[in-house]
This record gives structure tokens, C-alpha cells and sequence, in this order.
């Protein structure tokens, strides 16, 4: 399905928003790569796609919201190890919160990061 808004023709590309939303698991792999290969999508295909600006931007709200809690989590450590509880729960929300909105966005609905701080609107 294409629509088009302001001579441009927007498509409807469900697999590229699951890839965008997945991609965020190459920091498991890679160590910076989920935030950069989000960006690179989001960047060159916002105003190509149908609802990647919205998922873009969910994206990466929650990406530098997950390095700031990290950041937090650090000095947390020596605070009777909370940080290391901190950075545990993080990593598993790192994990699962993806996956989750990948499923959402193949069915078409809004990205949900609850955690996220919104600094793209």
C-alpha cells in the first residue's frame, strides 16, 4: 500500500520496522551496533515508511535511555551492589522489550518502551 504525502510515495514496510526493532539486539553481538543500525535505518527511511518516524524515534529513546540507566547503575555499585541488581534488570529489559515491540509492530500496532525517556517526540 502506498500513500502519497507531499510528492512522496510512503509504503507500508512492516518487516523493515520488525528488522529496525530487533537490530537494537546487535549490542549483545556487537557492543554499539544497536544503536547505530537503528539510526541508519530510522535516518534514511522516515520519510519512506509508514509509521518508521514514530518507531524510529521510540527506538532511540530507548536506546539512550538504556545508557543513561547504565550509567546511573555504575557509581550504584558500590552502594551495597544495587547497581549490579540495576544492571541485571536492565539487561533483560534490553533484551525482552525489543522482541516484544518487534511482535507489536508486525501487527501493526505502536512501539511501547515504558522505561524509555522521551527526548525525540
Amino acid at each position: 500500500m502506498e500513500i502519497v504525502n507531499n510528492g512522496v510515495a510512503l509504503r507500508e514496510d512492516k518487516q523493515l520496522l520488525v528488522l529496525a526493532h530487533l537490530s537494537q539486539l546487535l549490542d549483545y553481538v556487537t557492543g554499539f551496533g544497536g544503536f547505530i543500525v537503528p539510526l541508519i535505518l530510522w535516518v534514511v527511511n522516515k520519510d519512506r515508511v509508514i509509521n518508521m518516524d514514530s518507531h524510529g524515534k521510540a527506538i532511540l529513546n530507548f536506546q539512550i535511555s538504556i545508557f543513561i540507566y547504565c550509567i546511573l547503575c555504575i557509581p550504584a555499585i558500590l552502594l551495597l551492589g544495587l547497581g549490579i541488581i540495576g544492571l541485571i534488570i536492565i539487561g533483560i529489559l534490553a533484551f525482552v522489550l525489543p522482541i516484544v515491540n518487534a511482535v507489536k509492530a508486525s501487527n501493526g500496532e505502536a512501539p511501547d518502551y515504558y522505561i524509555s525517556i522521551p527526548f525525540f517526540k
